[in-house]
């Protein structure tokens, strides 16, 4: 993937088939299968519980949907921290469930397992700065980057991404003066969420930018839609035409031919009941 005009590269969080499929057909550059699943489709409260066989499910059901776009799936926690062997192995069962490419997350201590997924055949988004399935055993989710210090271990985690062949990197809740620092930094693509506009790209959680998930407020995610109240409204339509028996209604129905209720009729009251030869 080639370094674009800044904001150029779209990515959208993707869970399931239906909302894939759409997103697949408005046009963004990347399906990223985000460990995020864990909360916004099983209700986790964090990525941490979640399980490679769960990574898998959401993968294959991303994968099947789309049409044109990049398929990136995450590495979810302890799928790859522990050696470079789990690392590779991991990273090939996304790739069999349906991914072009796994992400992971950490910088300089990482880049030896991204080196060996990629020498396995296998392309590699990094991912620095906030890193979601280790922030709560840290210092919680906090912006990255705001001082000299952290920025510049931020570009050197970059930087250790690049030369271990990662094709891309996205940066979480970074200071834009340090995002913008580490995008001129290196040569492949940053992605951006919460980073400023700097970035070649951007990635949303779908569920964020369309109002659907509405746990957590969050500063960097602008509302495209407000789903959530629709689809109430919908659901509670549905209720009320069940409850004042306006669902379903005639178009709603099958119904018999005339002849063969006639004889349903005519052998029910005949007492030949079922048996209607």
């Amino acid at each position: 993937m080639q370094k674009r005009q800044a904001g150029s590269i779209s990515v959208v969080t993707s869970y399931d088939y239906t909302l894939a499929a759409l997103c697949d057909g408005a046009g963004v550059d990347i399906l990223l299968v985000g460990d995020s699943a864990g909360m916004v489709m099983l209700g986790y409260d964090s990525t941490i519980p979640v399980s490679m066989n769960e990574m898998c499910m959401f993968t294959g059901a991303v994968s099947r949907a789309r049409r044109r776009a990049v398929v990136v799936s995450d590495l979810p926690f302890m799928s790859y921290q522990a050696s470079r062997e789990d690392a590779v192995r991991n990273s090939g069962r996304l790739v069999k469930a349906g991914a072009d490419a796994v992400k992971l997350e950490g910088g300089v201590k990482m880049a030896p397992h991204v080196k060996s997924i990629v020498d396995a055949g296998i392309p590699v988004m990094g991912h620095i700065g906030l890193q979601p399935q280790t922030a709560v055993l840290r210092d919680g989710y906090r912006v990255q980057g705001r001082t000299a210090a952290s920025a510049e271990r931020l570009i050197n985690d970059a930087k250790s991404l690049e030369d271990a062949g990662a094709f891309a990197i996205v940066l979480e809740m970074v200071a834009c003066e340090a995002a913008e620092e580490i995008t001129h930094s290196v040569g492949i693509p940053t992605i951006g969420i919460g980073s400023g506009n700097s970035c070649p790209g951007q990635v949303l959680v779908i569920q964020d930018m369309l109002g659907m998930y509405n746990k957590k407020e969050l500063k960097f995610v602008k509302r495209y839609a407000n789903l959530a109240d629709h689809i109430t409204e919908a659901v509670h339509g549905y209720q009320t035409d069940i409850i004042t028996k306006k669902f379903p209604a005639e178009e709603n129905a099958f119904r018999m031919d005339d002849g063969e209720y006639e004889m349903l009729k005519k052998g029910r009251r005949n007492g030949s009941g079922g048996d209607l030869g």
